[in-house]
């Protein structure tokens, strides 16, 4: 899977939240999965993106998209 932080930012920014710490109070999650989430490392966990969708109107879907054979590569 591959994740694409800036959507999530550009949401995020959308209502206000400009750091990680802003990220993890809207989604409830950690000060570590918000970074990772802001810093775009590794790919969020199903709950996250759910969180990310609910908080910023972002689909999980467009978040965490299927690897393509490029990227794979």
């Amino acid at each position: 899977m591959q994740y694409d932080r800036t959507l999530l930012r550009n949401a995020a920014r959308g209502t206000g939240d400009k750091t990680p710490a802003d990220v993890a109070r809207r989604l409830n999650v950690g000060r570590m999965a918000a970074w990772r989430l802001w810093n775009g490392h590794g790919t969020p966990a199903a709950t996250t993106a759910a969180a990310a969708e609910r908080a910023y109107g972002v689909p999980a879907s467009a978040l965490v998209q299927p690897l393509t054979a490029e990227a794979a590569a």
